[in-house]
């Protein structure tokens, strides 16, 4: 709740939403949390996907234009073992943000949710180097983390190949949580593999 909260506010202050429409927003998370529903605990997917008053599209652009964050698309990105066995998927689902790969100090952090300080305030106390952060939808993190979550339930049998690069080859659109498209299209059956992602400008 302080996740949403907080970006709640942050929304407000880059001027992405008005207050009116997140007191709506914040009373239908409200109800939604009672659930127990997880991919659809956001009050940025409210926001965009029920209220339709933003786009996750403005978001990721102008924390790329602000923020100094890179993008990235986890279904064209193939992340290594050693660091899923250390997802928390509970605090990933809290967060709406997922720990990716890591380069000798650096972590790499994709997040919908960038605009939250108590997100970017929670996990830069998880690690002792310092994070890059890649902006990402929703659709994204919650393909991601239930896919994490039926491979810990039933491991396949076969590793299945993927690129290093964090944007994968585009091809059609996809849902969101909430039914509509995702500014981040699927990559193609194949991707052509590339360089691990540099860091992105630093931020202001």
């Amino acid at each position: 709740m302080r996740a949403n909260r907080l970006l709640g506010a942050g929304l407000v202050e880059a001027n992405l939403v008005k207050i009116e429409d997140l007191e709506k927003a914040n009373e239908r998370l409200l109800e939604i949390v009672t659930l127990e529903q997880p991919r659809q605990s956001t009050v940025l997917g409210i926001l965009a996907y029920e209220l339709k008053v933003l786009s996750e599209e403005d978001v990721l652009q102008y924390i790329v234009d602000n923020e100094g964050a890179g993008l990235v698309d986890l279904r064209g990105y193939e992340v290594h073992d050693e660091v899923k066995k250390t997802i928390d998927i509970p605090t990933c689902w809290a967060t709406w943000s997922v720990p990716f790969d890591h380069d000798e100090d650096f972590h790499f952090m994709a997040t919908a949710y960038h605009l939250s300080p108590a997100v970017r305030s929670f996990w830069e106390k998880q690690f002792t180097g310092p994070i890059l952060w890649f902006g990402t939808t929703l659709e994204v993190i919650a393909d991601y983390l239930e896919k994490l979550s039926a491979e810990r339930a039933a491991p396949p049998p076969a590793v299945v190949s993927g690129t290093r690069s964090p944007f994968g080859t585009p091809s059609t659109g996809t849902r969101s949580p909430f039914g509509s498209t995702s500014p981040f299209p699927k990559p193609a059956a194949t991707a052509p593999a590339a360089a691990k992602p540099s860091p992105p400008p630093a931020a202001t």
